[in-house]
């Protein structure tokens, strides 16, 4: 195989975003993650306090979104969101460009707006993944938005919120992989939702991808490499969200 257990989980945000979700299949959905060892859960802003506070000491970090779902938030909300987020023990926060702005050619506007979440997550040492809600975009809007991105080193680049009308697509994700500079890193989310689609935008040189359907991924990853089958705590099956 061209790949191990590790590689296909840490490339995985398991999304607890559906604003249904209870407390209780939140919980539920933490304690797969840790189950399945992912990358990190992608949580309600709300309930993110308790999120990191379980995954402490695991291997599987928190993280929340920013801006979310439509990015038309004002700068100074989204910066204090993300001040929130760090101190309620966020590592990774995901945030939603102004859609609005984009589309209106504000560039600047745009550019700032990133620059005060990543100056804000940078200083505290926690990495922010900039969404751009790709299927509102054409390709110069996606083209110009990896410079901005470059620029200010995020550390990665997101394609939707799972919100949107479409979710990733492998055109999108050629774009932006060959659009972004070394060191700024690709997540696919909306869309990838069993393991060949995975291997496939991995080969494209995604690292990161957005999934509620994280159990039946690894559970096949598991099965194609041999491995015994992992029993979790909590059956998770209504957290959607990507």
């Amino acid at each position: 195989m061209e790949y191990s257990y590790s590689d296909i989980a840490k490339m995985i945000d398991h999304s607890l975003l559906k604003p249904t979700l209870t407390q209780r299949e939140l919980e539920a959905g933490i304690q797969l993650a840790l189950a399945y060892d992912v990358a990190s859960v992608c949580i309600l802003p709300y309930y993110l306090r308790r999120c990191a506070s379980l995954l402490k000491g695991s291997g599987v970090k928190a993280s929340t979104t920013i801006g979310f779902p439509h990015g038309g938030h004002t700068t100074a909300i989204k910066k204090a969101e993300a001040e929130r987020a760090i101190a309620d023990g966020c590592e990774e926060l995901d945030m939603v460009v102004n859609i609005s702005q984009v589309l209106s050619g504000q560039w600047d506007v745009v550019r700032d707006d990133i620059a005060a979440v990543i100056e804000v997550a940078h200083a505290a040492a926690q990495k922010v993944k900039v969404i751009f809600e790709n299927c509102y975009l054409d390709d110069e809007q996606k083209q110009r938005l990896c410079r901005i991105c470059s620029e200010l080193r995020a550390d990665w680049v997101k394609t939707s919120t799972g919100y949107g009308s479409g979710g990733a697509t492998l055109e999108d994700l050629k774009l932006m992989v060959d659009n972004v500079d070394d060191g700024v890193q690709v997540k696919a989310a909306g869309g990838v939702r069993d393991l060949d689609k995975l291997l496939e935008v991995r080969r494209l040189g995604v690292t990161r991808i957005g999934a509620s359907a994280t159990q039946t991924i690894l559970d096949e990853c598991r099965r194609r490499l041999e491995l015994p089958p992992i029993d979790p705590p909590v059956e998770s099956s209504t957290a959607v969200g990507y």
